[in-house]
């Protein structure tokens, strides 16, 4: 049904603008949760801009827990849509296949049916003939096997926005298509409403749904929301025989080729490897349900896999080549959630995604508006993990056009992208190269992942078998092994940093920690921030410097979600003063039991335990170079962090290397770092930890003051909790085959039962074991309960074991 372009109302709650199915799914989300004084507003009509030539593709399993949960939130909508609203959005529930045309492609799809079990989908591996039982019209030639997912399904993407536009306005929305915004308003830092070419609507809340407008929307307020247009092409059959509408769909990554039935034909299209990104310098004003001319050259690519596959395709009749532009992502994950403007929400990004999306990230995204957070941990879509270099269009557009030309890329873990590099440099950069670094990119910082040198020293029979053997060398042993023997040295001036100064900054940090803030200056504290509901949001070290000014120290990765978080809360009176001074330091970590001995033969100052005890910081000298030294641990060793102004940054890695090397000082990357956290049971958030799990349940109890005077957020939460008990707990498991290791999302079965998921996993060189971390029911819990972990459709057995593996008295640390 059509919407008439009705009279602007002069105020509203929410204004949605963009009338794509992610839109209009969050108004249907949002007025479910009650919250009907709801505007969404399309330049021209529902569906116009990239929704009504999407493919409508629905398929569940995705390479996130998350992602993969509101795909299965969003088949639960789109089953009950047309009984709900009365409106048929077409779906049909037939079933998927996935083709492997080589081993590396099987293995992906066991590890794959492994994901699937943990989330109830039933998945099953089938073979190359039950395939074509299922798929006449392919031909088996070169396909190993195929996964079989019965639940997955397509519709009609069109039906599925007015169906969920029909719910929406039954609720209480207005809809007003024909209806352009000019402008979003914004004062001391929140949004106050939205400007439009028919007038200015007040409200509190703005959703940027826009698509591939979205960057152009977000100019308006300020922000940036990193989206490239690229033109992606499906062309249309005619009838061919044997093809029903319950024909399921098909898609031969390595034939970076996909199908699906339509009426009596094929919907056929792909992902090129040789994207076209459009429109860079601005989407025409009136490019509004419109398609742009077809490409044939570009599209022989995707033609030559069809033909390889369905065989059919080379003589049937094309009614149409369906050429429309897409909105693209740096990363391929949709970008969701409030930006640094108070009030104004993105949900954008869509791009191969978001007609299987749409129900669960318009559940999400509403809940975000409504109860402040999202039910599920969306860090991996969080507008805020985006740093200032995707400001650049080049640098934006060399992201995504790699995210395009790979989408159907085997993509091992601990793969490395490779366009926009190097951007971020260590001043120690240069020193690193010479050592034979193997760098890694996060947050555009290149950093050390190993050293090629270290190699030799290491040894090459311990590779792990399988996916975990990629991207993988016998460096990272020796730099674990040196670290735990001797000392080794790290570049960490990647790490994030946040100074928190002012008179109200103890009180404000004792507000958002749940661990007592209120120590001596030169204290370090380990602590968490909460969600309401008792939820890790943050997960880091905090040093007092002095009475009023305090150091945060997070993750590489996390320095915009936690900056993001803190400032959400900060009071508003000029009391404290939030800044990051990531740029403005480099970091030298050094651990192992001779690191006390280098790091006194470069200072006159005393760090013997007694004058320098675990846990405290204090201002010291490294040969010429002034240091504030904290005397904390990532890797469960003696040693220092090393914080530097960035210009001192080499000198202090020359001077420290130079003093170490008799005592047998190796460099060490980040995946040695890993390895030593394992050993330890130290956890890593987004992984082992996430805004879904409370302290307790992840084993971090001992971080948390109930009783501290100053309450703080999620206190209550943590209080019930507590006294309920935990629902899960995570453990540490010791795999019985040592060259067997577990990557994440690997199935935990006790007793034939799948009872939980691996969060992280690796070699421990030290303990010479293969170690997993995995969350399960608290009576499953207790050491020495024997399990299995599915590797790649091997279940080999485990036992839950004492944490931490290695040294669990911490006497090494505190030494």
């Amino acid at each position: 049904m059509a919407d008439r372009a009705g009279t602007v109302p002069e105020q509203a709650r929410v204004v949605i603008i963009g009338g794509g199915v992610g839109g209009v799914a969050i108004a249907y989300h949002l007025t479910a949760m009650g919250w009907n004084d709801l505007v969404l507003l399309d330049r021209s009509e529902l569906t116009s801009g990239s929704t009504f030539h999407s493919a409508g593709l629905v398929g569940q399993l995705r390479s996130t827990p998350t992602l993969t949960r509101m795909m299965v939130d969003s088949v639960a909508t789109y089953r009950q849509l047309a009984t709900e609203t009365g409106v048929d959005p077409g779906w049909r529930e037939v079933g998927s296949l996935r083709l492997a045309c080589s081993p590396e492609r099987m293995e992906e799809l066991r590890r794959q049916a492994g994901w699937a079990k943990t989330y109830g989908l039933p998945m099953e591996l089938v073979s190359a003939e039950e395939a074509q039982d299922r798929f006449p019209l392919m031909v088996t030639d070169g396909v190993l096997g195929a996964a079989w997912l019965p639940t997955d399904g397509y519709l009609d993407p069109s039906g599925l926005t007015q169906a969920l536009a029909a719910a929406a306005r039954s609720r209480g929305a207005t809809i007003l298509p024909r209806t352009r915004a000019t402008g979003i308003e914004v004062k001391r830092g929140r949004v106050t409403g939205v400007e439009t070419e028919r007038g200015r609507i007040a409200c509190e809340v703005v959703v940027n749904a826009a698509g591939m407008f979205a960057a152009e929307l977000g100019r308006m307020a300020g922000i940036s929301v990193p989206v490239i247009p690229f033109a992606h092409q499906y062309l249309v059959t005619e009838p061919i025989e044997g093809v029903t509408p319950d024909l399921p769909q098909l898609r031969d990554p390595d034939n970076l080729v996909y199908f699906r039935p339509e009426v009596r034909g094929l919907v056929m299209g792909g992902y090129e490897r040789n994207p076209a990104p459009w429109s860079l310098d601005g989407i025409p004003p009136d490019f509004n349900g419109k398609l742009l001319d077809p490409d044939w050259p570009r599209f022989e690519e995707i033609s030559a896999g069809a033909v390889r596959r369905v065989p059919a395709m080379h003589e049937v009749g094309i009614t149409r080549l369906i050429n429309g532009p897409e909105g693209f992502t740096p990363d391929n994950e949709f970008i969701l959630g409030e930006s640094t403007v108070r009030g104004l929400f993105v949900a954008a990004g869509f791009s191969a995604h978001g007609i299987a999306g749409a129900g669960g990230l318009g559940r999400q995204l509403a809940h975000w508006i409504v109860d402040g957070e999202p039910e599920l941990d969306l860090w991996t879509m969080d507008i805020r993990r985006f740093g200032a270099q995707y400001r650049s269009r080049s640098y934006t557009l060399a992201r995504a056009t790699e995210v395009y030309a790979t989408y159907y890329d085997i993509h091992y873990p601990y793969e490395e992208r490779h366009s926009g590099r190097p951007l971020r440099l260590a001043p120690t950069y240069p020193r690193l190269a010479e050592l034979g670094c193997a760098f890694g990119e996060k947050s555009g910082w290149e950093r050390p992942n190993w050293f090629e040198s270290n190699a030799a020293a290491g040894d090459e029979s311990l590779r792990p078998r399988g996916w975990a053997g990629q991207h993988w060398s016998s460096a990272i042993g020796a730099e674990s092994l040196a670290t735990r023997r001797a000392a080794a040295l790290f570049d960490e001036t990647s790490f994030s940093k946040i100074e928190i100064v002012g008179p109200g900054a103890l009180a404000f940090l004792q507000h958002l920690c749940d661990n007592e803030m209120d120590r001596p200056v030169g204290k370090i504290t380990y602590t968490q921030m909460l969600n309401r509901h008792g939820g890790i949001e943050c997960d880091f070290t905090v040093t007092r410097l002095g009475e009023e000014r305090f150091f945060i120290v997070t993750g590489t990765a996390f320095g915009n979600h936690d900056l993001g978080w803190i400032r959400r809360h900060a009071p508003e009176d000029g009391s404290v003063t939030v800044s990051d001074v990531t740029s403005s330091r480099a970091c030298i970590g050094i651990w192992g039991p001779m690191a006390r001995q280098i790091l006194a033969s470069t200072s006159s100052d005393d760090v013997s335990n007694e004058a320098f005890p675990y846990l405290t910081a204090r201002a010291m000298s490294i040969g010429h170079v002034p240091v504030t030294a904290l005397r904390v641990t990532y890797v469960g060793e003696l040693g220092w962090e090393l914080y530097c102004p960035m210009e001192y940054g080499l000198l202090l890695w020359d001077t420290l290397w130079e003093a170490g090397r008799p005592d047998g000082l190796l460099a060490g990357g980040y995946r040695a770092i890993d390895s030593l956290r394992l050993e330890k049971g130290y956890r890593v958030w987004s992984s082992d930890i996430t805004p879904e799990e409370t302290p307790y349940e992840a084993g971090l109890g001992f971080a948390v003051r109930l009783g501290k005077e100053a309450g703080f957020i999620g206190r209550d939460a943590l209080v019930a909790a507590k006294e309920a008990g935990p629902r899960k707990r995570l453990v540490c498991l010791v795999l019985d085959d040592p060259r067997s290791v577990a990557l994440g999302n690997e199935p935990v079965r006790v007793h034939d039962e799948v009872v939980g998921r691996v969060t992280s996993g690796g070699y421990g060189f030290a303990v010479e074991r293969s170690i997993a971390y995995a969350y399960v029911p608290p009576p499953l819990a207790n050491v020495g309960q024997r399990a299995e972990v599915e590797v790649f459709g091997d279940w080999i057995g485990c036992t839950v074991s004492a944490e931490p593996l290695f040294d669990p008295a911490g006497e090494r640390i505190k030494a």
